[in-house]
């Protein structure tokens, strides 16, 4: 299986929002099957395992992932946040989470698409009532849509990530002064 979820937003109800990429544009879809919602649950780290999502669990955290990103974008631009958005994400929170374990190994959280869903809506709770607020922004490549939390010092940071956005726009910027740039005299 293609690998190919990113995690550059620093926390998880963010990089569950950012699997709609480019909405602006494009609009390219992670969760095209429910393996891909599957292994985004396990490759984001929510859970250890979980157990086979269905079209149904896809659907649910689709809606789930719209809420949380009409909710970030609202609470980024300090807007009235959508009644029928909260309701959403508070019936997702509403499930019980999953619950760690205790192994020989250490922890292990074994989860449904239900739980694990759950678990993404908590941690869209904490970020959107909690201190990172203020840092919350939103990629400078036009192209992109991602939400981060911006922990730079002096909160300078424009991109996601500089492998998925910064460099694919500094290369660009580069190229153009390059095209543009008078040629070097002999």
């Amino acid at each position: 299986m293609n690998l190919d979820h990113v995690f550059v937003c620093g926390n998880p109800a963010l990089d569950f929002a950012a699997t709609l990429r480019a909405r602006r544009s494009v609009r390219f879809e992670m969760f095209t099957a429910p393996d891909r919602l599957s292994a985004w649950y396990v490759e984001s780290g929510i859970v250890d395992a979980v157990s086979p999502c269905q079209d149904a669990d896809v659907e649910q955290a689709k809606a789930v992932r719209e809420a949380v990103y009409q909710l970030v974008t609202a609470r980024r631009l300090a807007e009235e946040l959508d009644g029928a958005a909260l309701t959403v994400l508070n019936n997702a929170a509403r499930k019980p989470p999953a619950v760690p374990q205790l192994t020989p190994a250490g922890r292990w959280m074994q989860a449904t698409p239900e739980e694990a869903l759950s678990m993404v809506a908590r941690h869209a709770i904490e970020l959107l009532s909690g201190p990172d607020v203020p840092l919350l922004k939103e990629c400078g490549n036009p192209e992109c849509t991602r939400t981060y939390i911006d922990r730079s010092r002096g909160m300078r940071r424009q991109w996601c990530g500089m492998e998925s956005c910064g460099n694919k726009i500094k290369a660009a910027a580069y190229r153009a002064r390059r095209k543009t740039a008078p040629a070097a005299a002999h």
